[in-house]
């Protein structure tokens, strides 16, 4: 009866476990990122890119992006990691797709367009000019003149309008050949008399993100102001604003939109005030602003005001360059590295050094948890004779227990009293696990955030460590024509996982409560299940972990026989 009770106590507490994780994981824990691939017949296949064209039931106001490119006279973009154009109608970076990244890892899929002009699908562009009073001002229909029709990082181009009064308006466009644009703003006053104005920068993106930003992972406004790194603020609250939006002043800083692997962010000068806004229009329009103060330029003097916008990939060692050659504060912040910050960059710094080392990441995840276990053998080894001196003295914590039933300080002084004569530490077996907390969400962090590991493939059917594991055998391996659900895709890495934690489990001591037993029993199953819908990146990690944990615990046991014997006899 009791065994009964016990078996049907460790089955709820592992349903509560198993269901209550896969309720709260997608608010909290992104698992990984969407599939790439798909098993079709047994074969590994790409999953369809994304159609480039508006759905015929998008909204009237969309049009297709190469009539919305026609409209209007532009210049040229050409670098060897991007390519668009920039729009001389009001001065704007609107169109802009990024050379080294595609939307899928089919051969045809297209590359990651970043930037697409207003009135087209997902539009997200970047724009400069000045405001003031009592002065002709450029505005969003203004037409400027180039000076040349392409930029490039050897060829920067230079956009000038006159208002006719006296004030001739300049924009210099510069690139470097990654992501980084430098915008000069200048005003030169050949009139009469003083004027005021204040130099602006805006980016505006029409709808969410279509990365959902949780707990763990920020997506949408983001920004650097005073010197700290701003995740607070979502789309939804610049919903709640309305009109207002929301305000900030800071000193140097930075603001944009984040998405999980693309960053558009104005970078003002970085020693000067500025005055920064979060907003929303119609229709879902997002915008963040800033505005520079107000400057007055006397008859025949002129001001330049300096910007940076970058647009692109967040490339862990180009935002560190970035915010070490142009004094950017924070800019590594772009990415949301989390709690573990401090730990979580060296974990990726080493990855990508082995992965430059061996030229496969999944390779380069067996070299990192090689080396973690290296690192921490001396606390293993420390756990695993701390777990088999427990096993030893249990007779006597239980003939203690017997004893001194009735009084629980008594009880609890004589047991500490017994770990000190037997030299036993009972929360030893602990700190392994505390330390591998870190570990694990740092290396969660790196696959789940930074571009670097997107798209990385391992072996055979596994092409993004990124994803889930797609091959399961829940499909006979794709030759049935259905996709199970994620809940029971069990793929071949978790199955894998679930043995491997059963097996480490067998090598252990047994608890002593009877329920524990049992929920130690059920608990690598339910893993197998927990772990199915992460990133294969992070299932090869606990696999190789578990496998060099088995490997360890033989040795020491060749190492210590009687601590084998005494096991075997209390098993």
């Amino acid at each position: 009866m009791d065994n009964n009770r016990n078996m049907i106590l460790a089955i709820v507490l592992s349903a509560l476990v198993l269901f209550g994780w896969s309720a709260v994981s997608d608010r909290f824990f992104p698992t990984a990122n969407p599939p790439v691939t798909k098993i079709v017949d047994g074969k590994t296949v790409p999953v369809p890119s994304p159609s480039a064209i508006p759905a015929a039931n998008a909204p009237a106001a969309l049009r297709e992006r190469t009539l919305v490119l026609a409209e209007s006279p532009r210049v040229k973009i050409a670098t060897p990691a991007l390519q668009g154009s920039i729009n001389l109608k009001g001065a704007r970076i609107d169109d802009l797709t990024l050379t080294k990244y595609r939307e899928t890892i089919a051969k045809n899929s297209p590359p990651i367009r970043l930037l697409s002009p207003g009135g087209a699908k997902d539009s997200q562009f970047a724009g400069f000019g000045w405001t003031g009073q009592g002065v002709a001002l450029p505005g969003p229909d203004t037409i400027w003149t180039a000076s040349s029709g392409a930029l490039t990082p050897a060829t920067p181009v230079t956009l000038s309008w006159n208002n006719g009064q006296g004030q001739i308006f300049e924009i210099l466009f510069a690139i470097d050949e990654n992501y980084m644009f430098t915008v000069s703003q200048k005003l030169s006053n050949a009139g009469a008399a003083p004027v005021a104005a204040q130099p602006f920068g805006f980016v505006s993106r029409q709808g969410v993100s279509k990365d959902p930003s949780s707990w763990t992972i920020h997506t949408g406004p983001m920004a650097v102001f005073n010197a700290a790194a701003n995740y607070s603020i979502n789309f939804s609250d610049l919903d709640e604003a309305g009109n207002n939006g929301q305000r900030f002043a800071s000193k140097g800083g930075w603001l944009g939109f984040t998405d999980k692997y693309w960053l558009t962010a104005l970078v003002p000068d970085q020693k000067s005030n500025i005055d920064a806004t979060f907003r929303v229009g119609t229709d879902k329009n997002y915008q963040a602003d800033f505005t520079a103060q107000p400057q007055i330029v006397p008859a025949g003097k002129a001001t330049t005001a300096s910007t940076h916008f970058f647009a692109g990939a967040k490339e862990v060692s180009l935002l560190d360059g970035y915010e070490k050659n142009l004094g950017i504060a924070q800019f590594d912040k772009g990415i949301d590295w989390g709690w573990f910050y401090w730990f979580a960059k060296p974990i990726f710094y080493l990855l990508d050094w082995l992965f430059r080392m061996f030229g496969n990441f999944g390779v380069a995840i067996i070299g990192l948890t090689v080396i973690i276990r290296g690192l921490m053998f001396p606390v293993a080894q420390k756990q695993f004779k701390s777990m088999a001196g427990m096993r030893v003295i249990q007779p006597k914590m239980k003939a203690l227990q017997e004893r001194h039933k009735d009084d629980k300080q008594k009880l609890q002084a004589e047991m500490l009293k017994l770990y000190q004569q037997e030299k036993v530490n009972p929360l030893a077996g602990c700190l392994p696990i505390v330390l591998q907390i870190p570990i694990f969400y740092a290396l969660y962090k790196v696959l789940m955030l930074t571009i670097e590991m997107r798209h990385q493939p391992f072996v055979g059917w596994i092409k993004d460590l990124s994803a889930p594991d797609p091959m399961t055998p829940v499909n006979l391996f794709g030759l049935l024509a259905f996709t199970p659900p994620q809940f029971l895709a069990l793929g071949v890495l978790p199955i894998l996982l679930g043995v491997s934690m059963y097996l480490q489990f067998k090598l252990n001591p047994a608890p002593a409560d009877p329920v524990q037993a049992q929920v130690f029993g059920i608990m690598p199953w339910v893993f197998m299940f927990i772990m199915a819908p992460f990133a294969a990146g992070l299932q090869l990690y606990w696999l190789t972990n578990n496998c060099l944990s088995i490997a360890q615990q033989k040795w020491l046991y060749s190492r210590h026989p009687t601590l084998g014997q005494v096991e075997a006899k209390a098993k």
